[in-house]
C-alpha cells in the first residue's frame, strides 16, 4: 500500500498518531524496528505501545488535576491509547493503571487491523528527505537515526537518565505483615480503597534500608554517561536516599494516610506496591525505579517487611534517555525548521510521561491531517492541557535549560486573580472545556 504519511516509531506517541491519521481517512505506514530483529535496552517486547518504566498513566481525576484533565481531552479527540487503557485498567485508587500486556496488545490489533494502516518491522537509520513524516522514535532512538537527527538539527540531543522499578510475583508478598489499603482510603473509579499492598517500616528498619540503598552496588556509567542528568520524576530512590535520610519519608516511602490494621497507627515509613495485570498476579514497587545491579537489589528488597521471600518478574534498571532541544528546533506544529515535512512528536520533544507522549502524537497527527487536506489548523488553545503541553514545547520553555516536563498547571495561562485558591483547579479544567470544545469546532470544520 502506498502512503500519504510515514511514522518512524511505533510507540504511544506513533500508534496514537497513527490511529489519528488512518481515522482521518490517510494512508500510514508506520515504521517499529522491534519484531524486526532491533530492540532498545529497556523494552521486552515488540508489541505496539508498550509501557516500560510503570503500567500507570497517573491520575485520572478530570476536575482537579493537569494529567486527568489531558486524560478527558484525548478521549474527546478519539483517542486510541485512552480506549485502550479504560478497556484494560486495574484497580488503583484514583490513578489510572492497566495491564500492560493487554493495554499494548489492543493497541497492536486495532492498529495492524486497520485497513489505512500498514505496520512494517524495520529499522530506519536516516531522516527521510522528503514526503509528509511524522518522527516517534522516542527516548531511546536507534544510533543511526540519532546521528541523521542531529545532523539536521546541527545540534548534539539532550539526554537523560530515566530508571525503571522492580516487579514482584503476588504469592510471593506476605500478606501477615502486608495489607491492603489505598492511601486515606480513597476509592478509584474500579477500586475499593484497598488498591495497593503496603509493607510497614519502624524508625531502625527505615534507616537501615537507607543505608542499604547509599551502599548498594551501583550500575557502572559509561564515560560518555557520566555528566547526564535523571530526570526529576523518575529518580532513582537510591539517588533520593543520597539527598537526606528523611527524603524517602516524604516521597514514595510516606506513610501518612495509611492505618496498619494490626497496629491501628500510621508506619513510620511504608513500600507501596500496585497491580501490574489484570490477573492480579504482579505487582510492581511504586517509586522504586533504580539503579542498584541485580543481585543487590534482591537482597536489598528482601529486607523490606512482607517482602523477606519475594520472587521478581523483573528487577529495576537503567538506560540512557535523549531528547531534542524542541523550543529551539521546532515551529508552533511541531515541524523541524529546518526540514518542515518533518515533524516530531513524543518523548523524544521532551514531553515527560506515556500520556503526554500520547497526546503530542495526536496534536501531531491533527497538524499532518490538515496539512495533507490543504489547510491549516491552529494549536490547542493554551487553556487546554493539550495546548499547554504543545507551547512548553514549542517555544514556552527556555531552549537553554531545557528539560523534560510532565504537564501540570504551572504551565497554563494564569486564572483571573479574584478567583480562590481552593478553587483553582477546577477553575483550570472548566476553562479548558470550554476552550477546548471551540477549538473541536474549528477542527472539525478544517476537517469537512
Amino acid at each position: 500500500m502506498t502512503h500519504d504519511i510515514h511514522i518512524i516509531g511505533g510507540g504511544l506517541a506513533g500508534s496514537e498518531a497513527a490511529w489519528q491519521l488512518a481515522e482521518a481517512g490517510y494512508r500510514v505506514r508506520l515504521s517499529e524496528m522491534r519484531g524486526g530483529g532491533d530492540m532498545t535496552p529497556a523494552h521486552q517486547g515488540d508489541t505496539l505501545a508498550e509501557m516500560v518504566c510503570s503500567n500507570s498513566f497517573r491520575s485520572d481525576d478530570g476536575d482537579s488535576n493537569a494529567v486527568g484533565l489531558l486524560h478527558r481531552e484525548m478521549r474527546e479527540l478519539g483517542s486510541i491509547i485512552m480506549r485502550e487503557a479504560d478497556a484494560t485498567k486495574v484497580p488503583a485508587g484514583s490513578a489510572l493503571a492497566v495491564d500492560r500486556d493487554l493495554f499494548s496488545g489492543g493497541v497492536t490489533r486495532a492498529l495492524s487491523d486497520h485497513p489505512n494502516i500498514t505496520v512494517v518491522r524495520e529499522r530506519i537509520d536516516t531522516l527521510p528527505a522528503e514526503g509528509l513524516t511524522i518522527v516517534a522514535t522516542g527516548p531511546l532512538t536507534a544510533a543511526g537515526l540519532a546521528e541523521s537527527i542531529g545532523a539536521a538539527t546541527g545540534r548534539d540531543a539532550l539526554a537523560f537518565f530515566d530508571a525503571i522499578a522492580p516487579i514482584v510475583y503476588r504469592d510471593s508478598i506476605d500478606m501477615d505483615v502486608a495489607w491492603m489499603a489505598s492511601r486515606w482510603d480513597k476509592v478509584g473509579p474500579i477500586g475499593d480503597g484497598k488498591d495497593y499492598i503496603n509493607c510497614p517500616m519502624d524508625k531502625d528498619q527505615y534507616h537501615a534500608f537507607v543505608q542499604g540503598l547509599i551502599d548498594g552496588e551501583k550500575t557502572d556509567f559509561k564515560d560518555w554517561e557520566k555528566d547526564t542528568p535523571y530526570f526529576e520524576g523518575c529518580m532513582p530512590i537510591e539517588v533520593m536516599a543520597e539527598r537526606g535520610v528523611e527524603t524517602l519519608r516524604f516521597g514514595p516511602m510516606k506513610g501518612v494516610g495509611l492505618d496498619n490494621p494490626r497496629t491501628g497507627r500510621w508506619p513510620y515509613a511504608v513500600v507501596q506496591l500496585r497491580q501490574d495485570n489484570a490477573l492480579g498476579t504482579l505487582w510492581n514497587m511504586v517509586g522504586f525505579q533504580t539503579k542498584l545491579k541485580h543481585g543487590a537489589q534482591v537482597e536489598l528488597f528482601r529486607t523490606i517487611p512482607g517482602l523477606e521471600k519475594a520472587e521478581f518478574a523483573r528487577l529495576g534498571g537503567l538506560h540512557r534517555n535523549s531528547f531534542i532541544r524542541s523550543p529551539e528546533l521546532l515551529d508552533g506544529q511541531l515541524r523541524l525548521k529546518s526540514a518542515p515535512h518533518i515533524r516530531f512528536a513524543g518523548q523524544i520533544t521532551g514531553c515527560e510521561g506515556y500520556v503526554e507522549s500520547a497526546a503530542i502524537g495526536l496534536v501531531a497527527a491533527r497538524f499532518a491531517i490538515a496539512e495533507l487536506g490543504g489547510r491549516a489548523l491552529p494549536p490547542p488553545p493554551p487553556e487546554t492541557a493539550l495546548g499547554a503541553l504543545l507551547g512548553h514545547i514549542t517555544g514556552g520553555a527556555d531552549a537553554s535549560s531545557y528539560q523534560p516536563m510532565n504537564v501540570n498547571f504551572g504551565l497554563f495561562p494564569p486564572l483571573a486573580e479574584d478567583v480562590r485558591k481552593k478553587d483553582r483547579k477546577l477553575g483550570y479544567t472548566r476553562r479548558a472545556g470550554a476552550a477546548l470544545a471551540e477549538w473541536m469546532k474549528a477542527a472539525d470544520g478544517i476537517a469537512a
